[in-house]
């Protein structure tokens, strides 16, 4: 009875052991997923961008030299966004986090300025000089348009910011930024010739492009496009029966037969003013759908930047031509 004993106190000893051992091996991989440069990234350097197109330019850049993770997917509105508790523990494991800047992601400002105190944040906006900048009515600190991405020049600067900020993070691998980059920043510089030449092919009468809220200003100023959105830059905004009825008056007057949806703005919006045209005798027509605040689904030629663009453009084109 008293061996019996000893063998159980001994199996006892043996499995508390085994499940100390196991427990100490979960916790050294969590803690060395949560630093940087932890195994989660197999040494790559971590980096979390907030839009899709942020986070497109910095795996182009970035290579297999980063491990990079995108906070909003297609279709989402960076205006509205909330960051939810995954996100925060995303921005926390990063080693390096890119934004768009100029308020786009308004609702995430109070966390940037928090973790640029621990990480390098970088807002890929910040050499774009504020005379280039697009204003709200009325001035004052939040007043410029975020949408640089739609000036192809301007995404070309992002992409610098991008570079440069990934050599001064992790210079071991800065031959390999450099080169990635000047391969994409010339088919960025490919794009920005496409995008005037196909729009020039528009009759100068029919350039002018009505969407759902005002993001392709910087478009339509670089690219020779009149602009016109129901709501205003952001879709924080609300737009009301006025909007509508003087929108509304602005397609009959100018006679304009298409006007354009967004994929992360509801449609709704914009349908009320294609009845409110019709009630008054002049049709129009859904062009199509626009890519603005984000891009198409992960894996299609319309969800990387350069897909997404020229899908705009040729939509456009397409049905303003």
């Amino acid at each position: 009875m008293r061996l019996l004993k000893k063998q159980n106190s001994a199996i006892k000893r043996f499995i508390m052991t085994l499940l100390f051992l196991a427990l100490s091996a979960l916790l050294v991989t969590a803690c060395g997923a949560d630093q940087p440069g932890g195994s989660a990234s197999d040494g790559k350097l971590k980096v979390t961008a907030t839009t899709g197109m942020i986070a497109d330019v910095a795996q182009e850049i970035g290579g297999s030299d980063v491990a990079v993770t995108g906070l909003m997917g297609s279709g989402v509105d960076p205006h509205l966004y909330k960051a939810s508790y995954g996100d925060v523990k995303k921005l926390d494991r990063a080693d390096i986090i890119f934004y768009n800047g100029l308020h786009l992601e308004g609702k995430m400002a109070e966390m940037f300025e928090k973790l640029e105190k621990r990480k390098p944040t970088v807002a890929v906006s910040s050499r774009i000089p504020e005379s280039e900048l697009r204003s709200f009515p009325g001035g004052g600190s939040q007043s410029h348009d975020p949408h640089i991405w739609f000036n192809v020049k301007m995404w070309i600067s992002a992409a610098e910011v991008i570079r440069d900020s990934l050599i001064e993070k992790d210079p071991e691998h800065a031959d390999g930024y450099r080169e990635r980059a000047a391969v994409y920043i010339g088919e960025l510089e490919e794009l920005d010739r496409y995008a005037r030449e196909q729009i020039a092919s528009i009759p100068k009468e029919r350039r002018i492009l009505v969407t759902a809220h005002d993001a392709f200003g910087y478009f339509g100023d670089e690219y020779g496009l009149e602009v016109t959105g129901l709501q205003g830059m952001n879709t924080m905004s609300e737009y009301g029966s006025k909007d509508v009825s003087s929108l509304r008056d602005f397609l009959v007057e100018n006679k304009i037969k298409a006007v354009f949806i967004e994929s992360s703005v509801p449609k709704k919006a914009i349908e009320s003013v294609i009845e409110g045209a019709r009630s008054k005798g002049h049709e129009v027509k859904i062009g199509g759908e626009l890519f603005s605040d984000a891009m198409g689904e992960a894996g299609t030629v319309e969800g990387t930047y350069i897909g997404m663009v020229k899908h705009n453009v040729d939509t456009v084109v397409r049905a303003l031509k």
